[in-house]
């Protein structure tokens, strides 16, 4: 029998299947160039390539070619990482008719590189509407705002934002939160122009984007975690959550794994510890400070959680823990285990489907 795990006020479980996908950037060379443009670059000729060594242009893929989080990368993953960069990437998606977008808005005044967004709306709209605001994942090491899978909302009567933050090569902990809930507040402080409804905002995110969806969603009266990104006057909480198997007690990853683990979480060079800047276990106070399930309080939003029970990277126990906590409060939360899932974006369109549909129930009936 399929396995299923529910807590819900609202939803029935649709159980559906999961795929990975995901491709690097076009950079097509040949072995004698690859070779030589690592000689190039590396300048005091020890082998490797530090960040600073590259050229500023390079410098945003550190994360992705230095695979063993090592500081430095080596010929091998140099050579490695351009083999992965001949594969042909996907295509951007053709935006849906009717849907407008402005990119790289600057969240923050004079700050970070990262500090930028993308906004979809509609072509015609007389009427403020709610907002749906997608983050990203990547092991709060790399990712980005592009290839929103949020963007269909727009004809759904949503506008849509999909934010970059600091990664945690740029910052540690808590840059990452305090960088979303800027873009919030931006967002709420700039809703008339670009016709949000400030009162109705959602968030969803998958992976390292789970785990901050879900920290928005708990921590919204956090006074600790707003840091100093502009817009002091307007608040962070948001109104509904998606959160796609994210991450929310970090010192309980490993024991749950248990030998399914693909990745030790307690080593130093982990995502985790890299997150908090230091070894996971021991920074045991940070990792609380950083996990979801440390603020959940009774006011807390409505939450859809997804997770995949073959989940090799994020056990699926995370995600029920944090389904209980919210349960125990009282609060309105769906949680449901896809059988044979693992970690990654799910290829059934239900799954997809299901997260619009909870996001009209959640902000758009509120407002119609």
């Amino acid at each position: 029998m399929l396995q299923q795990h529910v807590f819900s006020k609202c939803r029935t479980v649709i159980v559906v299947t999961l795929v990975v996908s995901g491709a690097g950037p076009v950079l097509a060379q040949t072995p004698a160039q690859k070779s030589s443009t690592f000689d190039r670059w590396d300048k005091n000729n020890d082998g490797q390539l530090s960040r600073d060594e590259l050229p500023a242009g390079a410098r945003r893929n550190f994360e992705k070619v230095d695979t063993d989080n090592s500081g430095f990368i080596s010929r091998k993953e140099d050579q490695a990482f351009r083999i992965r960069s001949t594969r042909r990437r996907p295509p951007t998606p053709k935006l849906p008719q009717g849907v407008l977008v402005e990119r790289d808005i600057a969240y923050v005044k004079n700050g970070h590189e990262r500090h930028k967004l993308d906004l979809y709306r509609t072509e015609k709209s007389n009427e403020a509407r709610p907002l749906v605001i997608w983050i990203h994942g990547g092991g709060w090491r790399n990712g980005s705002k592009n290839n929103c899978p949020a963007v269909p909302l727009v004809n759904r009567g949503f506008v849509v934002a999909s934010i970059n933050y600091r990664l945690s090569g740029h910052a540690v902990f808590p840059a990452q939160i305090t960088d979303c809930k800027a873009a919030i507040r931006w967002l709420r402080a700039n809703a008339g122009k670009y016709g949000i409804d400030g009162d109705h905002i959602g968030v969803w995110g998958s992976s390292a984007g789970g785990h901050l969806v879900a920290l928005l969603g708990t921590s919204g009266d956090v006074v600790d975690l707003e840091g100093d990104g502009g817009n002091v006057d307007q608040s962070s909480r948001v109104q509904a959550v998606c959160d796609w198997f994210g991450p929310t007690d970090l010192l309980l990853m490993n024991q749950q794994a248990g030998d399914r683990g693909t990745i030790d979480h307690d080593a130093a060079d982990s995502p985790e510890s890299k997150l908090l800047g230091g070894s996971l276990q021991d920074n045991a106070d940070k990792a609380k400070r950083a996990g979801p399930i440390t603020y959940v309080t009774p006011d807390d939003p409505p939450f859809m959680i997804v997770h995949g029970d073959q989940d090799s990277l994020v056990h699926w126990k995370q995600s029920q823990m944090l389904a209980d906590s919210l349960t125990k409060s009282k609060c309105d939360v769906t949680l449901t285990i896809v059988a044979g899932a693992g970690h990654g974006r799910f290829r059934d369109p239900k799954i997809t489907e299901d997260s619009f549909r909870f996001f009209e129930k959640t902000l758009l009936s509120k407002v119609r």
